[in-house]
């Protein structure tokens, strides 16, 4: 006869002080003008530091004494702020590169998806486009004087080009990557294809094409500049070169600081109307892009 067993059930392991009811520890976040007054400290750090140089005639392994002084380009900027040709130049820049990356942006984007959706048309087009990708934009440059009347129209021409490929290119891994779940699902609830390229491709694929987007804008303004230099009458390219061939050394930085600034903004008009089009995603640190705190989200109840 043997012995009644028992059963023992194992007890629980102590649990740590203050685990229970415990969360990840969350980010650390900046309060906005934090962040705005980090931004601000650390432009006005390097133009200290280019005052600095330049005016103390620093020639270690950079030479900064010919180097024009940040108040002298200051001073100089300030002075062309208040001509009709400063202003005349800017437009002029800012319509070539409006005009190129439209065409661009819907082209690319119609182009991409064309490639990634249809067989027929990867095997006609891609061959193409994969020779001619590598191609510089600015190495067209003779090809757009020979096949355009007018300059204008081939300055144009480069910068569609310089902002297509990056567009295309982008689109079409985007529009690759979706899973084919979701566009069984439109097929099966019976949507057509108009249907699912609508509501299925063109959103899925919304994040790469703004990525795209976000780099072409940048490369359009290397080669604007680049055309214009070269054979432009007017813009800021243009100037800035010829400020280059009188040695007008503080022209010269006027032109590298408007071309920085146009290109800071028009990148960050990208990138705020991609947030709009894309508020359906989720955020994982709505700090880092907005600088308001993400909001506090409810955690599960523990028993």
């Amino acid at each position: 006869m043997s012995a009644p067993t028992s059963s023992v059930r194992p007890r629980p392991a102590p649990e740590a002080p203050g685990a229970r009811g415990a969360t990840a520890p969350r980010p650390l976040r900046r309060r906005p003008w934090v962040r705005y007054a980090l931004r601000a400290a650390s432009l006005l750090a390097a133009l200290g530091l280019w005052q600095s140089l330049t005016v103390l005639d620093v020639n270690l392994w950079l030479r900064f004494a010919q180097f024009p002084s940040a108040t002298d380009v200051v001073r100089e900027f300030a002075d062309r702020l208040g001509t009709g040709a400063y202003w005349q130049d800017l437009t002029d820049s800012l319509s070539r590169i409006l005009t190129g990356f439209a065409l661009a942006a819907v082209l690319g984007v119609a182009v991409g998806t064309a490639i990634a959706r249809s067989p027929l048309v990867s095997d006609l087009l891609g061959p193409v486009l994969e020779v001619c990708r590598p191609i510089p934009a600015i190495a067209l440059v003779p090809v757009a004087i020979l096949m355009f009347p007018s300059n204008e129209q081939g300055i144009v021409f480069i910068t569609f080009t310089a902002a297509f490929f990056p567009v295309m290119v982008s689109t079409r891994h985007a529009v690759r990557a979706l899973a084919p779940v979701w566009e069984e699902a439109v097929l099966t609830m019976g949507g057509g294809r108009g249907r699912v390229l609508v509501s299925v491709v063109l959103p899925g694929a919304l994040p790469g094409i703004l990525g795209g987007l976000s780099v072409g804008i940048g490369v359009s303004w290397i080669c604007v500049i680049s055309a214009e230099m070269i054979s432009g009458a007017y813009g800021v390219g243009y100037r800035t070169w010829q400020d280059y061939t009188i040695v007008d050394y503080p022209g010269v930085f006027v032109g590298m600081t408007t071309i920085g600034v146009l290109g800071w903004l028009t990148s960050t008009a990208v990138e705020l109307a991609g947030r709009r089009l894309t508020r359906w995603l989720p955020r994982t640190d709505r700090t880092e892009t907005t600088g308001r705190p993400a909001p506090a989200r409810k955690e599960a109840a523990t028993p």
